[in-house]
C-alpha cells in the first residue's frame, strides 16, 4: 500500500476472551498477548477463533447457521463507512475523501477436531502518514476478497494445527480498522507483515505460557521461506509476549503487499496491563533488511520502533483510546541505505492519535485525530505537493454496524 508492509493479528480482546484464547480458541501466542479489552463482551456461543476486536469496540455473539451437508456454522458480519480530511497531502492523495471502508462476513466452525475460519468481503487498511487506498484497490492489490481462510485441526487438548491464509504472529496491532484501538494503523505497524500463507502449530504450555510456530510466505510473497514464532506469558492483569520472524532465503519479488522488508527479519516485545476500565500497552520492534545487491538492496538498514497505547472506557458506551509512536531507521540523509520507513535513510518520525469512540449494540461511531512529524528526512520524501513538509495532521471518522446473533446487547 505504501511501498512498505502492512500487518495483522489481534491487539486486545477482553480479559474473558483472553482466557478463551489461552484455552485454544485462538491458538496463537501473539493473539493471547493482545487480549485485554476495555469492556467485557457478551459471551458468544462459539467465539470467533481468529477475529478479535480491540477495546473498546465489542463484537457481538455470532449467529448459528445450518449449512446443510456442511453442518452448523457461526456467522458474523460488519459494514463500515469512512471519511477523512488531512493537510499537506502528497500528489495523488486527496485532502478529503469518503468511502465504504469495510463490508465483510465471517463464517467459522470453532468446535470439534476439524474446524475452519473464512473471512470474505472488502476492506481498507488506512495508516497514519501514508496515502489512502480505497476498498476496491486494496482488495485488488493486497489479499483478495478472501483475505483470511484456514483449516484448523485440534489434535490434542492443548495442541492445534492451522493451514491456509493466516494472520501474522508479529506485532500488537491488527490489519482491519475495526479490530484496533484507532481507526488508522501507525508507522510501527507499517513495518510488519499482515497476512501470510502457510502452516502454523500452537501449543499451550501450562496455565500461563502459550507458543506458536509458523512456516509461511512472509509478506504474502508466495515464496515459502519464512519462519515465524510467538511466545506469550499471561498471569492476571499482565501479559508479556515475544514475537520473532525472518526470511531463510532471499527474493527480488516485490508488490505493495510484498515490500523490500520481505528479505529481512524482525523482533518485537509487547507488554499489556489491564485493570478495570483501563488498558495500557507498550511494545518495542526491531527490524533489519541486510545488504544484497542481487535483489536491489545496495546497502541494508535497520529500524527501531516504539509504540504505547492507553485506553479508558466510560459508561454508556463511550471510550477514549490513544496511541504514541516513535520510529527511526539507520543511515544518513542522502545515503545509499534502503528506505524502510519511507522518509529516507537516517530519518525518524513520531505520531500521536486519539480516537473517541461510542458504541450501542451493533452500531458504533468513532473519530481519529492524529499527527505525524518527520525528522531528519530526505527532501521530497515527506508531505505536501513537493514532499518537503515535515508534518501531516489528519482527522478521520468511521461508523458502522456489527452483525451477529443479538443486536440489542452491548
Amino acid at each position: 500500500m505504501y511501498s512498505k508492509p502492512t500487518r495483522i493479528l489481534q491487539f486486545v480482546a477482553g480479559a474473558a476472551m483472553a482466557t478463551t484464547l489461552l484455552a485454544g480458541a485462538q491458538d496463537s501466542a501473539s493473539a493471547t498477548a493482545q487480549a485485554p479489552v476495555s469492556a467485557p463482551a457478551p459471551a458468544p456461543a462459539a467465539p470467533l477463533s481468529t477475529f478479535v476486536l480491540s477495546g473498546p469496540l465489542v463484537w457481538l455473539p455470532p449467529a448459528d447457521v445450518n449449512l446443510g451437508p456442511f453442518g452448523k456454522a457461526s456467522v458474523n458480519g460488519i459494514v463500515t463507512g469512512f471519511a477523512q480530511g488531512q493537510n499537506n497531502a502528497i500528489p495523488g492523495d486527496d485532502s478529503k475523501q469518503a468511502t465504504l471502508s469495510n463490508g465483510s462476513i465471517y463464517v467459522q466452525k470453532a468446535d470439534g477436531k476439524v474446524q475452519y475460519f473464512v473471512q470474505a468481503g472488502v476492506y481498507t487498511m488506512p495508516a497514519m502518514g501514508y496515502p489512502f487506498l480505497n476498498a476496491q484497490d486494496t482488495v485488488k492489490q493486497f489479499y483478495g476478497p478472501v483475505p483470511v481462510a484456514f483449516l484448523k485441526l485440534q489434535t490434542g487438548k492443548t495442541t492445534s494445527w492451522e493451514i491456509g491464509s493466516l494472520p501474522t504472529l508479529m506485532g500488537a496491532e491488527s490489519t482491519f480498522t475495526y479490530q484496533n484501538f484507532n481507526i488508522e494503523r501507525g508507522l510501527v505497524w507499517a513495518q510488519e507483515n499482515a497476512i501470510n500463507r502457510g502452516l502454523q502449530v500452537s501449543q499451550a504450555l501450562g496455565k500461563h505460557l502459550t507458543a506458536s510456530l509458523s512456516w509461511n510466505d512472509g509478506y504474502y510473497s508466495n515464496r515459502y521461506s519464512w519462519l515465524s514464532g510467538s511466545l506469550a506469558f499471561t498471569k492476571g492483569a499482565h501479559t508479556l509476549v515475544y514475537d520473532g520472524m525472518g526470511n531463510l532465503s532471499k527474493t527480488a519479488f516485490q508488490t505493495l503487499a510484498t515490500p523490500v522488508q520481505n528479505n529481512g527479519l524482525m523482533h518485537a516485545v509487547i507488554y499489556t496491563y489491564t485493570k478495570g476500565s483501563w488498558i495500557a500497552s507498550a511494545y518495542y520492534q526491531y527490524g533489519k533488511v541486510p545488504t544484497n545487491a542481487n535483489i536491489g538492496v545496495a546497502k541494508g538498514a535497520t529500524t527501531n520502533g516504539f509504540a504505547a497505547f492507553l485506553s479508558k472506557s466510560f459508561k454508556r458506551g463511550f471510550a477514549l483510546p490513544g496511541r504514541f509512536e516513535y520510529i527511526t531507521q539507520s543511515g544518513n540523509i542522502g545515503g545509499p541505505d534502503v528506505n524502510l520507513i519511507g522518509y529516507g535513510p537516517g530519518s525518524s518520525a513520531v505520531t500521536f492519535t486519539a480516537t473517541p469512540t461510542y458504541q450501542k449494540g451493533g452500531f458504533f461511531f468513532r473519530a481519529d485525530v492524529g499527527d505525524v512529524h518527520a525528522m531528519n528526512y530526505t527532501p521530497g520524501n515527506v508531505f505536501g505537493s513537493t514532499g518537503t513538509n515535515s508534518d501531516q495532521f489528519r482527522a478521520a471518522g468511521e461508523f458502522g454496524f456489527i452483525f451477529g446473533n443479538n443486536l440489542d446487547e452491548k
